[in-house]
């Protein structure tokens, strides 16, 4: 839990020398530091979470929008508030692997989430794009995913850049209600 600035620091007992600090906890990160639910080899049967998270309902799988090739799902680990992505339900590795039918849904649901992401969070502007291959950065080089990131006018702070953490002002689960109910009809 985040506790608001006090003028006074919390005492804690046994922890090191007291300094004017407030500490802020993300335990969940260590879950992606560590490599929990990545994938232990390539294929679709090697653990893909991307294969796995169609079958989970949206709200347990953090999914916004279903298509007929791809999806729309929140970043468990994300960049900023909002972060997303879109995965097709077929487990392939390269852009150029997509069908030209994949390749078109992946452009609607892309544009999607970008009217969906304004509406609900008034973001000014969005990072769109995928990693390919792990020399590239991707996380989970076996299945490609699209990630689109809002961005608002002086959202980068020292956190990140000092702290190396990210500061999301909303649970998972409330972003997905949200932008699912922002979702443009079509």
């Amino acid at each position: 839990m985040l506790h608001c600035m006090t003028s006074e620091p919390e005492q804690q007992i046994g922890v090191g020398t007291q300094d004017a600090f407030q500490r802020l906890w993300t335990p969940h990160r260590m879950a992606y530091i560590q490599g929990e639910n990545k994938p232990t080899g390539p294929g679709a049967d090697d653990g893909c979470p991307f294969c796995s998270i169609p079958a989970k309902s949206d709200e347990d799988g953090l999914i916004i929008r279903r298509g007929e090739h791809v999806y729309a799902v929140l970043n468990l680990y994300p960049y900023n508030g909002g972060h997303l992505m879109v995965v097709p339900y077929r487990h392939v590795a390269d852009y150029t692997d997509l069908t030209g039918s994949e390749t078109a849904e992946l452009a609607e649901l892309t544009k999607q989430s970008m009217t969906a992401l304004r509406t609900a969070s008034g973001a000014h502007g969005f990072n769109i794009g995928m990693n390919q291959g792990t020399v590239a950065g991707a996380g989970i080089a076996a299945h490609l995913h699209q990630h689109i990131v809002p961005r608002w006018g002086g959202d980068t702070n020292f956190m990140p850049v000092v702290g190396h953490t990210r500061i999301l002002p909303q649970l998972l689960a409330d972003t997905r209600k949200m932008l699912a109910e922002a979702w443009p009809t079509v």
